[in-house]
């Protein structure tokens, strides 16, 4: 059975998204108006309030509906988790892979933190845990050190996150360039930490 086509309203809905989304990023969120994003999208000003309340509710659906967790999640859910090293590789290249094809989403978030102060968070995260903590839940115990589920789900998307952003801001510096495999020593760190494993005296 075939799709039905979207509606005038559905379509209208959608190009204030696009429009709203490529001025956010060109110019920032401060910057762009109401009046800009009716006018990218062919409304007049007065229409776009049929469909979005404020500039902010633009931003909140954008930035719900773009965000990378549902690209990312599908992956981690083929990952069978009785294998928490291999969970773990696995989850973290999928991660970083999702990212470096989704450069906006960098500025969408920085827009979050810094206009909203990570205000859609919570709903974001109201669809995420349900799907993640059940499967952290099913890492042997005896594998890991005794802490919430939570406090790992941070822990892993807080370390992995800042490898993203330090690769994106030091790339073409020759430290960065220099080393090999700096990913895989992330992983390395986030499984065993960063002291030597050393023979007691």
């Amino acid at each position: 059975m075939s799709e039905k086509p979207p509606t005038k309203g559905e379509h209208t809905h959608q190009a204030i998204l696009e429009t709203a989304y490529t001025l956010f990023l060109e110019q920032g969120y401060a910057a762009t108006s109401m009046r800009q994003i009716a006018g990218g999208a062919g409304l007049a000003l007065g229409s776009i309030y049929n469909h979005f309340a404020s500039k902010e509710a633009i931003f909140s659906e954008l930035v719900i509906d773009r965000h990378p967790y549902q690209q990312i999640l599908p992956v981690l859910m083929k990952t069978p988790p009785d294998d928490i090293e291999t969970f773990i590789r696995t989850a973290a290249h999928a991660m970083v892979k999702e990212l470096g094809k989704r450069p906006d989403f960098i500025k969408l978030m920085l827009i979050e933190m810094v206009e909203f102060n990570g205000r859609n968070m919570p709903i974001i995260l109201k669809q995420v845990l349900p799907q993640v903590l059940p499967m952290i839940g099913k890492f042997n115990k005896d594998d890991l050190r005794s802490m919430p589920p939570f406090v790992f789900f941070r822990a892993f998307l807080g370390l992995f996150f800042s490898y993203y952003i330090t690769e994106l801001l030091l790339a073409n510096t020759p430290a960065a360039m220099m080393s090999t495999n700096a990913l895989n020593h992330f992983i390395e760190i986030f499984l065993h930490g960063v002291m030597a494993n050393k023979e007691p005296a």
